[in-house]
Protein backbone atom coordinates (compact mmCIF):
# COMPACT_ATOMS: atom_id res chain seq x y z
CA UNK A 1 0.00 0.00 0.00
CA UNK A 2 1.42 3.51 -0.93
CA UNK A 3 0.80 6.01 2.02
CA UNK A 4 -0.26 9.04 0.97
CA UNK A 5 2.86 11.16 1.47
CA UNK A 6 4.81 9.28 -0.78
CA UNK A 7 2.33 9.56 -3.65
CA UNK A 8 2.76 13.20 -3.68
CA UNK A 9 5.17 14.31 -6.85
CA UNK A 10 8.51 14.82 -5.39
CA UNK A 11 8.54 18.31 -7.52
CA UNK A 12 5.65 19.33 -5.77
CA UNK A 13 7.63 19.25 -2.35
CA UNK A 14 10.54 21.10 -4.30
CA UNK A 15 7.86 23.94 -5.47
CA UNK A 16 5.77 23.77 -2.12
CA UNK A 17 5.48 27.81 -1.62
CA UNK A 18 8.21 29.35 1.52
CA UNK A 19 5.47 29.62 4.63
CA UNK A 20 5.22 33.98 5.03
CA UNK A 21 3.87 35.74 8.08
CA UNK A 22 3.21 38.36 5.71
CA UNK A 23 0.50 38.51 2.73
CA UNK A 24 1.68 40.38 -0.38
CA UNK A 25 -0.37 42.86 -2.36
CA UNK A 26 -0.11 44.32 -5.53
CA UNK A 27 -0.71 48.36 -5.97
CA UNK A 28 -4.42 47.69 -7.05
CA UNK A 29 -5.17 45.16 -4.75
CA UNK A 30 -4.05 47.50 -1.92
CA UNK A 31 -5.73 50.23 -3.22
CA UNK A 32 -9.20 48.79 -3.07
CA UNK A 33 -8.54 48.35 0.30
CA UNK A 34 -9.48 51.73 1.53
CA UNK A 35 -13.41 51.12 0.72
CA UNK A 36 -14.86 54.74 1.17
CA UNK A 37 -12.64 56.40 2.93
CA UNK A 38 -13.14 60.10 2.14
CA UNK A 39 -9.10 61.89 1.14
CA UNK A 40 -8.62 64.67 3.74
CA UNK A 41 -6.19 66.39 1.47
CA UNK A 42 -5.74 68.94 -1.23
CA UNK A 43 -3.10 68.83 -3.89
CA UNK A 44 -1.55 71.84 -1.94
CA UNK A 45 -0.98 69.93 1.23
CA UNK A 46 0.76 67.26 -0.26
CA UNK A 47 3.05 69.02 -2.13
CA UNK A 48 3.74 71.22 1.09
CA UNK A 49 3.94 67.09 3.21
CA UNK A 50 6.83 65.50 0.67
CA UNK A 51 9.96 65.46 0.43
CA UNK A 52 12.83 67.14 -1.43
CA UNK A 53 13.24 64.72 -4.59
CA UNK A 54 10.25 62.56 -3.64
CA UNK A 55 7.26 62.13 -6.12
CA UNK A 56 3.75 61.58 -4.38
CA UNK A 57 0.54 62.80 -5.96
CA UNK A 58 -2.94 62.82 -4.67
CA UNK A 59 -3.20 59.44 -7.03
CA UNK A 60 -0.24 58.02 -4.69
CA UNK A 61 -1.96 59.25 -1.32
CA UNK A 62 -5.54 57.69 -2.86
CA UNK A 63 -4.06 54.70 -3.05
CA UNK A 64 -1.54 53.93 -1.00
CA UNK A 65 -2.10 56.16 2.33
CA UNK A 66 -6.09 56.24 2.65
CA UNK A 67 -5.56 52.38 2.95
CA UNK A 68 -2.89 52.61 5.29
CA UNK A 69 -5.03 55.55 7.50
CA UNK A 70 -8.08 52.94 7.79
CA UNK A 71 -5.97 49.94 8.72
CA UNK A 72 -4.26 52.04 11.15
CA UNK A 73 -7.74 53.01 12.50
CA UNK A 74 -8.88 50.10 12.40
CA UNK A 75 -5.69 49.13 14.65
CA UNK A 76 -6.02 51.71 17.09
CA UNK A 77 -9.57 51.41 18.23
CA UNK A 78 -8.60 47.33 18.12
CA UNK A 79 -5.50 48.16 20.55
CA UNK A 80 -7.51 50.04 22.62
CA UNK A 81 -10.49 47.07 23.17
CA UNK A 82 -7.37 44.51 23.69
CA UNK A 83 -6.07 47.00 26.75
CA UNK A 84 -9.55 47.35 27.90
CA UNK A 85 -9.72 43.31 28.30
CA UNK A 86 -6.35 43.48 29.64
CA UNK A 87 -7.58 45.82 32.55
CA UNK A 88 -10.53 43.85 33.31
CA UNK A 89 -9.06 40.81 33.77
CA UNK A 90 -6.24 42.79 35.91
CA UNK A 91 -9.06 44.01 37.66
CA UNK A 92 -7.61 47.43 37.06
CA UNK A 93 -10.66 49.29 35.41
CA UNK A 94 -9.87 52.59 34.38
CA UNK A 95 -6.34 52.20 33.64
CA UNK A 96 -3.94 52.93 31.10
CA UNK A 97 -6.43 54.78 29.59
CA UNK A 98 -6.03 56.85 26.46
CA UNK A 99 -2.22 54.99 25.93
CA UNK A 100 -0.76 56.68 22.76
CA UNK A 101 -0.47 54.58 19.68
CA UNK A 102 3.37 54.30 18.48
CA UNK A 103 3.92 53.83 15.05
CA UNK A 104 7.39 53.40 13.65
CA UNK A 105 8.76 54.35 10.11
CA UNK A 106 12.06 52.77 9.36
CA UNK A 107 14.11 52.78 6.20
CA UNK A 108 17.21 54.10 4.41
CA UNK A 109 18.44 57.42 3.73
CA UNK A 110 16.76 59.06 0.72
CA UNK A 111 13.74 56.37 0.44
CA UNK A 112 10.94 59.08 1.52
CA UNK A 113 10.81 58.31 5.11
CA UNK A 114 10.08 61.44 6.20
CA UNK A 115 7.16 61.72 3.61
CA UNK A 116 5.63 58.96 4.60
CA UNK A 117 5.73 59.83 8.44
CA UNK A 118 4.17 63.89 7.55
CA UNK A 119 1.43 62.03 5.01
CA UNK A 120 0.30 59.61 7.88
CA UNK A 121 0.97 62.65 10.63
CA UNK A 122 -1.61 64.79 8.04
CA UNK A 123 -4.09 61.50 7.36
CA UNK A 124 -3.85 60.20 11.08
CA UNK A 125 -5.01 63.37 12.49
CA UNK A 126 -8.36 64.14 10.73
CA UNK A 127 -9.90 60.94 11.89
CA UNK A 128 -12.49 62.11 14.70
CA UNK A 129 -11.36 59.60 17.00
CA UNK A 130 -7.33 60.23 17.16
CA UNK A 131 -7.03 64.35 15.98
CA UNK A 132 -3.54 64.70 18.36
CA UNK A 133 -0.99 63.23 15.96
CA UNK A 134 2.92 63.71 17.17
CA UNK A 135 5.59 62.80 15.03
CA UNK A 136 9.32 62.82 15.97
CA UNK A 137 12.51 62.04 14.21
CA UNK A 138 15.79 59.67 15.72
CA UNK A 139 17.21 62.75 14.31
CA UNK A 140 17.17 64.22 17.63
CA UNK A 141 18.93 61.57 20.11
CA UNK A 142 22.10 61.15 17.49
CA UNK A 143 25.08 61.97 19.86
CA UNK A 144 26.62 65.69 19.15
CA UNK A 145 28.95 66.03 16.93
CA UNK A 146 31.27 67.11 19.88
CA UNK A 147 30.95 63.50 21.19
CA UNK A 148 30.66 61.92 17.88
CA UNK A 149 34.08 63.44 17.17
CA UNK A 150 35.60 62.01 20.85
CA UNK A 151 34.34 58.56 20.15
CA UNK A 152 35.99 57.98 16.55
CA UNK A 153 32.20 58.10 14.66
CA UNK A 154 31.80 61.29 12.61
CA UNK A 155 32.26 58.41 9.32
CA UNK A 156 29.44 56.49 10.79
CA UNK A 157 27.02 59.21 11.66
CA UNK A 158 23.42 57.36 11.50
CA UNK A 159 24.99 53.97 12.17
CA UNK A 160 23.02 52.71 15.44
CA UNK A 161 26.02 53.46 17.74
CA UNK A 162 26.11 56.83 17.05
CA UNK A 163 22.64 57.39 18.62
CA UNK A 164 21.74 58.04 22.37
CA UNK A 165 19.81 54.66 21.93
CA UNK A 166 18.70 54.47 26.01
CA UNK A 167 17.81 58.21 25.93
CA UNK A 168 15.14 57.30 22.60
CA UNK A 169 14.05 54.19 24.22
CA UNK A 170 12.98 56.38 27.25
CA UNK A 171 11.95 58.91 25.54
CA UNK A 172 8.87 56.73 23.99
CA UNK A 173 8.62 54.71 26.87
CA UNK A 174 7.63 57.78 28.64
CA UNK A 175 5.17 58.85 26.12
CA UNK A 176 3.87 55.33 26.22
CA UNK A 177 3.52 55.71 30.15
CA UNK A 178 1.08 58.35 29.81
CA UNK A 179 3.53 61.09 31.41
CA UNK A 180 1.95 64.87 30.89
CA UNK A 181 4.73 66.17 29.00
CA UNK A 182 8.27 64.25 27.27
CA UNK A 183 10.45 66.15 25.76
CA UNK A 184 13.49 65.71 23.35
CA UNK A 185 16.44 67.34 21.86
CA UNK A 186 16.44 69.12 18.42
CA UNK A 187 18.19 68.51 15.37
CA UNK A 188 19.58 71.11 12.44
CA UNK A 189 20.20 69.53 9.22
CA UNK A 190 21.57 73.03 8.87
CA UNK A 191 24.13 72.94 11.49
CA UNK A 192 24.40 68.98 10.91
CA UNK A 193 24.00 68.95 14.99
CA UNK A 194 21.95 69.26 18.04
CA UNK A 195 20.74 72.30 18.84
CA UNK A 196 22.07 73.58 22.11
CA UNK A 197 19.21 74.83 24.36
CA UNK A 198 16.80 73.67 21.87
CA UNK A 199 14.12 71.17 23.28
CA UNK A 200 10.78 69.31 21.51
CA UNK A 201 7.97 68.79 23.91
CA UNK A 202 5.33 66.34 22.92
CA UNK A 203 2.27 66.51 25.33
CA UNK A 204 0.43 63.30 25.59
CA UNK A 205 -0.86 62.26 21.95
CA UNK A 206 -3.02 59.99 20.94
CA UNK A 207 -0.36 58.47 18.53
CA UNK A 208 3.12 59.41 18.29
CA UNK A 209 4.72 58.48 14.80
CA UNK A 210 8.52 57.63 15.06
CA UNK A 211 10.78 58.02 12.14
CA UNK A 212 14.51 57.30 11.51
CA UNK A 213 16.92 54.41 9.93
CA UNK A 214 17.23 52.13 12.95
CA UNK A 215 13.96 52.17 14.52
CA UNK A 216 13.46 48.75 14.03
CA UNK A 217 16.79 47.64 15.45
CA UNK A 218 16.11 44.84 18.49
CA UNK A 219 17.56 45.79 21.88
CA UNK A 220 21.35 45.20 22.94
CA UNK A 221 21.96 42.63 25.52
CA UNK A 222 22.95 44.36 28.68
CA UNK A 223 26.24 43.42 29.96
CA UNK A 224 25.10 41.47 32.32
CA UNK A 225 23.81 39.65 29.05
CA UNK A 226 20.21 40.02 29.44
CA UNK A 227 18.17 41.18 26.71
CA UNK A 228 17.02 45.04 27.49
CA UNK A 229 13.56 46.18 26.15
CA UNK A 230 14.31 48.01 23.23
CA UNK A 231 12.51 50.97 20.86
CA UNK A 232 10.47 48.87 18.95
CA UNK A 233 9.52 46.66 21.49
CA UNK A 234 7.24 50.07 22.44
CA UNK A 235 5.30 50.03 18.93
CA UNK A 236 2.08 49.20 18.05
CA UNK A 237 2.70 49.20 14.14
CA UNK A 238 5.44 49.74 12.54
CA UNK A 239 6.35 50.44 8.57
CA UNK A 240 9.37 49.75 6.61
CA UNK A 241 10.22 51.87 3.09
CA UNK A 242 12.19 49.65 0.91
CA UNK A 243 13.61 50.17 -2.50
CA UNK A 244 16.24 48.82 -4.51
CA UNK A 245 19.56 49.96 -3.27
CA UNK A 246 20.52 51.35 -6.71
CA UNK A 247 17.49 53.22 -6.91
CA UNK A 248 17.95 54.34 -3.55
CA UNK A 249 21.24 55.64 -4.23
CA UNK A 250 20.05 58.20 -7.57
CA UNK A 251 17.52 59.41 -4.98
CA UNK A 252 20.50 60.00 -2.83
CA UNK A 253 22.58 62.28 -5.45
CA UNK A 254 19.82 63.52 -6.73
CA UNK A 255 18.51 64.94 -3.64
CA UNK A 256 21.93 65.94 -2.98
CA UNK A 257 22.57 68.09 -6.00
CA UNK A 258 18.85 69.42 -5.39
CA UNK A 259 20.19 70.70 -1.88
CA UNK A 260 23.59 71.96 -3.10
CA UNK A 261 21.01 74.29 -5.56
CA UNK A 262 19.17 75.17 -2.13
CA UNK A 263 19.38 74.69 1.17
CA UNK A 264 23.67 74.19 1.15
CA UNK A 265 23.74 78.02 -0.03
CA UNK A 266 22.66 79.19 3.19
CA UNK A 267 26.08 81.00 5.13
CA UNK A 268 25.14 78.88 8.44
CA UNK A 269 24.82 75.20 6.35
CA UNK A 270 27.40 72.76 7.43
CA UNK A 271 27.59 71.58 3.49
CA UNK A 272 27.81 75.46 2.12
CA UNK A 273 31.39 74.36 1.03
CA UNK A 274 30.07 71.97 -1.45
CA UNK A 275 28.53 75.21 -3.04
CA UNK A 276 31.93 76.11 -3.71
CA UNK A 277 33.43 73.56 -6.31
CA UNK A 278 32.66 72.23 -9.02
CA UNK A 279 28.85 69.98 -9.55
CA UNK A 280 31.03 66.85 -10.05
CA UNK A 281 33.18 67.59 -7.08
CA UNK A 282 30.50 68.00 -5.10
CA UNK A 283 29.02 65.08 -6.43
CA UNK A 284 32.49 62.55 -6.10
CA UNK A 285 31.83 63.71 -2.39
CA UNK A 286 28.06 62.41 -1.89
CA UNK A 287 29.12 59.21 -3.93
CA UNK A 288 31.74 58.63 -1.41
CA UNK A 289 29.17 59.53 1.42
CA UNK A 290 26.79 56.85 0.52
CA UNK A 291 29.58 54.55 -0.30
CA UNK A 292 31.23 54.42 2.68
CA UNK A 293 28.72 55.63 5.06
CA UNK A 294 24.97 55.26 3.32
CA UNK A 295 25.64 52.42 1.63
CA UNK A 296 26.88 50.15 4.80
CA UNK A 297 24.74 51.63 7.04
CA UNK A 298 21.71 50.11 4.59
CA UNK A 299 23.29 46.87 3.86
CA UNK A 300 24.47 46.08 7.67
CA UNK A 301 22.30 47.79 9.81
CA UNK A 302 18.34 48.98 8.09
CA UNK A 303 17.88 46.60 5.69
CA UNK A 304 18.05 43.43 8.09
CA UNK A 305 15.05 44.68 9.99
CA UNK A 306 12.74 44.92 7.05
CA UNK A 307 11.48 41.64 8.48
CA UNK A 308 10.96 43.23 11.88
CA UNK A 309 7.97 45.59 10.16
CA UNK A 310 4.27 45.34 10.43
CA UNK A 311 3.94 46.51 6.56
CA UNK A 312 6.77 47.05 3.85
CA UNK A 313 6.25 49.12 1.37
CA UNK A 314 8.10 48.59 -1.88
CA UNK A 315 8.69 51.82 -4.33
CA UNK A 316 9.88 51.01 -7.56
CA UNK A 317 12.57 53.27 -9.70
CA UNK A 318 9.78 56.12 -9.88
CA UNK A 319 9.62 56.35 -6.00
CA UNK A 320 6.03 55.34 -6.95
CA UNK A 321 4.41 52.50 -4.16
CA UNK A 322 4.60 49.16 -6.20
CA UNK A 323 3.74 46.42 -3.84
CA UNK A 324 3.06 46.13 -0.03
CA UNK A 325 3.24 43.40 2.24
CA UNK A 326 0.88 43.27 5.39
CA UNK A 327 1.74 41.08 8.24
CA UNK A 328 -0.81 38.90 8.84
CA UNK A 329 0.36 36.53 11.79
Amino acid sequence: MISPVSSIPQSAHRHRPEATPYVDLTRPEWSALRDKTPLPLTAEEVERLRGLGDVIDLDEVRDIYLPLSRLLNLYVGATDGLRGALNTFLGEQGSQSGTPFVIGVAGSVAVGKSTVARLLQALLSRWPEHPRVERVTTDGFLLPTRELQARGLMSRKGFPESYDRRALTRFVADIKAGKDEVSAPVYSHLIYDIVPDQRLTVRRPDILIVEGLNVLQPALPGKDGRTRVGLADYFDFSVYVDARTEDVERWYLNRFRKLRETAFQDPSSYFRKYTQVSEEEALDYARTMWRTVNKPNLVENIAPTRGRATLVVRKGPDHKVQRLSLRKL
